[in-house]
């Protein structure tokens, strides 16, 4: 089998960049030579290579309805474990690639100051309130299940730290917000590298 130039199958679907990130081959300056070359280097197979990327970009199908049948202690467990990990994962995927992007670009695009500036203060506050969830709120949700807490009434433990993760969703919103504004709706420029276009 033939395999396209490893950036040609960035260009053509910049999700395939996650797989190959993982990996260590080159997407951006080495992107000129072969899948089949890249693997070689690295000692992969190019067609297990070629099926992970498919199936990223494919996406795993979701169970419907999944999430009204848990109890609310699977339902937190599900979102530390499944969410939370997403968040964190991407955050250390993201750092340093924007970083790259802010050194090499940033006298040409100079709102990708602002941009980073907003992610590393999205980055500080989703990474407090995760904590605070998991530190907090998720423990009172399970007492609360498992009958060690009374029903919950205006003035209940739990109300008013709910109501604090909701203010922070807000504000988080608001600098996705900016960020999408920023970025003319997450869309690169036209002379941007495969990292800038994965970024």
């Amino acid at each position: 089998m033939t395999y396209p130039k490893v950036g040609e199958i960035v260009a053509k679907d910049i999700r395939a960049a996650e797989v190959l990130k993982k990996m260590n081959i080159d997407f951006c300056c080495g992107g000129g030579i072969s899948l089949e070359k890249a693997c070689e280097k690295k000692g992969l197979n190019p067609k297990i290579v070629m099926e992970e990327i498919e199936a990223h970009i494919s996406g795993k199908t979701t169970d419907g309805d999944k999430y009204d049948k848990m109890c609310l202690t699977e339902l937190v467990d599900y979102i530390t474990t499944t969410h939370h990990t997403y968040v964190r994962d991407n955050i250390e995927f993201i750092e340093p690639i924007l970083d790259k992007v802010i050194r090499v670009h940033g006298e040409k695009h100079p709102e990708l100051s602002e941009i980073g500036d907003l992610f590393y203060a999205s980055v500080n506050e989703l990474s407090s309130h995760m904590k605070k969830e998991e530190n907090i709120v998720f423990p009172l949700i399970k007492a609360l299940e498992a009958g060690n807490i009374k029903e919950l009434d205006p003035n209940a433990s739990v109300k008013y730290p709910i109501v604090m993760m909701e203010a922070e969703h807000t504000e988080e919103g608001d600098r996705f917000k900016r960020i999408r504004e920023l970025t003319n709706d997450y869309t690169p420029p036209a002379d941007a590298c495969n990292t800038y276009k994965l970024t």
